[in-house]
């Protein structure tokens, strides 16, 4: 298993290819195993290889707490399709020690009071890192279906309206105008919420509010991210 050298142009077109169908490198929600090829590459693929720059940038926003996803970090060659040898040069040792790489218990050699009170010290320091750490934000993206009033509706001034909505853990996306009928066009708006913060129920109701040019709002997609 592996995706050849993901440093090359050839690793990068094998592992777009193997996120053709996939989010995740494991599973079905972002893991170490994620972090552990996200850290192998140089940089943000390019836009040619839509699935794998669409998987970069979404594990990119996992950054700040990449050490509190689940999975343990595994050897490159054990990630990818079968048949496909790692060739990917391992990166210089970072300053900063990976939890993984530190070592709580020392040799297997005869323990004196020095030794143990370094080990405890150690130890204390290793829990006191990970109660810091912060905990997972669980987040989703919503397609939004605005609807005027009729056909004379000026539908830049109602997107405009939706889009002044500015709410912690709201980030509005693109968007685009589809036909319902009679010459009559809705606004179709992407967003990601943060779940804690933001439901849909707020949204309605914020974006119903501009009565003068909405008539009704509706969820057409929602996925958990």
């Amino acid at each position: 298993m592996g995706f050849g050298d993901l440093k090359t142009p050839a690793g990068l077109k094998v592992l777009n290819e193997f996120l053709a169908d996939k989010s995740y490198i494991e599973g079905y929600v972002p893991s170490q195993a994620d972090i552990a090829v996200f850290d192998a590459l140089s940089g943000a693929p390019s836009a040619d290889l839509c699935h794998a720059l669409r998987w970069y940038s979404h594990i990119k926003s996992y950054q700040k707490e990449k050490g509190s996803l689940p999975g343990v970090k595994k050897p490159l060659g054990q990630y990818g399709p079968a048949g496909v040898e790692d060739t990917t040069a391992a990166a210089p040792a970072a300053a900063d020690e990976d939890d993984d790489d530190i070592d709580l218990f020392g040799s297997d050699e005869e323990e004196d009071e020095e030794t143990k009170k370094i080990k405890e010290e150690r130890l204390a320091a290793y829990n006191a890192k990970k109660a810091k750490k912060p905990a997972l934000i669980a987040k989703s993206s919503i397609l939004l279906d605005v609807k005027p009033w009729d056909d004379e509706t000026d539908m830049a001034k109602l997107e405009e309206c939706v889009r002044s909505i500015q709410l912690d853990g709201l980030v509005w996306g693109q968007s685009k105008l589809l036909p319902v009928g009679y010459g009559i066009k809705k606004l179709q708006i992407a967003c990601v919420v943060e779940d804690d913060k933001v439901g849909t129920d707020q949204l309605e109701e914020l974006i119903t509010a501009f009565e003068d040019y909405v008539q009704s709002m509706d969820v057409a997609a929602f996925n958990k991210i």
